[in-house]
């Protein structure tokens, strides 16, 4: 596996990512457009995006903000508060849809709407794609490589290394096999760095939980990266609607905090550190593997096959 080539003197790079999801989440990520959901989503909006931007300003943070382009059409006042503060945007989708369930057609109009939404009301083309869901369809990485993005930030193969994505061929009664990698890098995500799942209110999700305990599990990632893993990437993800409530603008301070503490630590964009990637003679075996993919139906006796 490729490495990442830190600027001299540093020893972790840290991505400190926002999306901002704003009405969209509650659109597309769970159909509910009542006057509530919506509310949360202006908090974020009028709130949330004020509060991270001054804290980022203070302490001289750049990030990445990953953006439907619904809300860069509903809120773009706070969207070019976050371009003229010399963040980058990522691609977040149009309206926070989930890539398995649609088509590829809509999926790829889709993407080609918040493209022109970006073109139309920030004058900027994103680099980067994150998927609304964090999941991918059977198509999701063509249309990734079709559009030109140069990283994506959806997948889980690795914590705190970027990696290639690979295509599999799923198989249930004899093992997967890998197949061919994507010349597109991945920054991993991670769903024990993202603020949603322990802090936001669904009405069926966990959330709300302990501020402590989520400081503590930020912390303790950001700690081991920085102490035994060589040349990390710790990519966190926070969103303006939940980690802008005051509370939890607390504990975030706090872990920003712990992190400035130490020596060699690189606040830089997801731009930033795809381009500082740099391939090895293993990346480019496996971005020659043949082109294997899909999903073999679940036996017709499997569980899963006799619940349909």
């Amino acid at each position: 596996m490729g490495h990442l080539q830190l600027p001299p003197g540093k020893k972790i790079a840290v991505n400190l990512g926002t999306d901002f999801d704003a009405q969209s989440l509650w659109l597309g990520g769970f159909n509910r457009p009542s006057p509530s959901f919506m509310s949360r989503g202006q908090f974020g909006a009028e709130v949330g995006v004020p509060r991270l931007l001054e804290l980022y300003k203070r302490y001289d943070i750049t990030t990445t903000w990953f953006t439907p382009g619904h809300s860069v059409d509903t809120f773009p006042e706070q969207c070019k508060a976050v371009l003229e503060a010399g963040h980058e945007f990522g691609h977040h989708g149009y309206y926070h849809e989930i890539p398995p369930g649609i088509e590829r057609d809509t999926e790829r109009r889709l993407v080609d709407l918040a493209f022109a939404t970006y073109k139309n009301v920030l004058g900027i083309r994103p680099t980067g794609y994150r998927s609304p869901y964090w999941d991918y369809s059977e198509n999701t990485l063509d249309i990734i490589e079709e559009s030109g993005f140069r990283y994506d930030t959806s997948l889980m193969a690795r914590d705190l290394e970027p990696y290639h994505p690979q295509r599999w061929q799923i198989n249930w009664e004899k093992g997967n096999v890998a197949g061919k990698a994507s010349s597109v890098l991945e920054i991993p995500v991670n769903w024990y760095l993202d603020d949603f799942p322990p802090l936001a209110y669904t009405g069926v999700s966990t959330g709300m939980q302990d501020t402590e305990t989520i400081f503590r599990r930020w912390r303790d990632i950001f700690d081991y990266a920085y102490e035994r893993v060589p040349n990390p990437v710790f990519a966190s993800c926070v969103h303006p609607q939940i980690i802008g409530q005051a509370h939890n603008m607390m504990w975030y301070e706090k872990l920003v905090e712990h992190i400035v503490s130490h020596d060699g630590v690189w606040f830089a964009t997801c731009d930033e550190i795809a381009q500082a990637w740099v391939d090895d003679e293993e990346d480019e075996r496996l971005m020659a593997l043949p082109d294997v993919r899909g999903v073999e139906p679940a036996p017709a006796d499997s569980s899963w096959a006799r619940q349909a």
